[in-house]
């Protein structure tokens, strides 16, 4: 393998993102002049730390993304649309290349072997961000260890890039914010002090889910009630 994927030690439970897709996604400036190279795929053990993630939503394939722009994981669970000549693919970010710059993405190989052949090696594409077209809602996931007193959380069948995390410790009257961690995880190191909390994620096309009554429990996970 050309690009080795950084290992997340992490376990939890198993969920499995094999949602309906929905039609027409949102899409966003495309990055042209890119390649493509693959390997051979890393879901739990890549750097976006999808450790409760049985498999990628049906239809999709999964990737990883530019090292050189992760920005704390910025675009783990986001989707591209990847394009070669007449053909594309749509595939989700789970994990890092450290050596690929912004137009260079590592492919699973089934996902590449739909545009090229493994001969080739490195293939030209195009890609935009899309709506991952996630029909189910998404899904709050606490990191082993997560007590009242650390926090660590995990947003996970998201239709898109999360952009940020916030917790409310008195019913959404105000929200605190929590660092997001290279390997995927917002954090805060002293905890809430509190066994349950409101959750506000907000994806990067601005969109916010709040979630009410959110446990800290360790391994546990909670069902929001929409999709951003």
């Amino acid at each position: 393998m050309k690009f080795q994927s950084i290992i997340a030690a992490l376990s939890g439970l198993t969920i499995t993102l094999a949602s309906p897709i929905v039609e027409q996604p949102e899409r966003r400036a495309v990055v042209s002049g890119g390649k493509a190279t693959f390997y051979g795929g890393n879901i739990a053990g890549g750097h976006c730390s999808f450790t409760t993630i049985e498999r990628i939503p049906n239809g999709m394939f999964g990737t990883a993304f530019s090292g050189q722009v992760w920005n704390h994981g910025g675009m783990c669970g986001s989707c591209l649309n990847v394009t070669r000549g007449s053909e594309s693919i749509t595939v989700m970010v789970v994990d890092e290349c450290p050596e690929c710059d912004q137009k260079h993405l590592d492919l699973f190989q089934d996902g590449f072997m739909k545009l090229g052949t493994a001969s080739e090696g490195i293939i030209p594409i195009c890609y935009e961000v899309v709506n991952c077209g996630i029909a189910s809602p998404l899904k709050l996931v606490n990191k082993v260890g997560t007590t009242r007193w650390w926090f660590s959380m995990q947003v996970v069948n998201a239709n898109g890039a999360v952009k940020s995390l916030e917790v409310s410790t008195n019913g959404g009257k105000t929200w605190q914010p929590t660092t997001r961690r290279d390997y995927n995880f917002f954090e805060k190191n002293t905890g809430f002090g509190t066994e349950k909390v409101s959750v506000r994620v907000t994806g990067a096309t601005g969109k916010s889910v709040i979630t009410h009554n959110v446990g800290v429990g360790s391994q546990t996970q909670f069902t929001a009630a929409d999709n951003i």
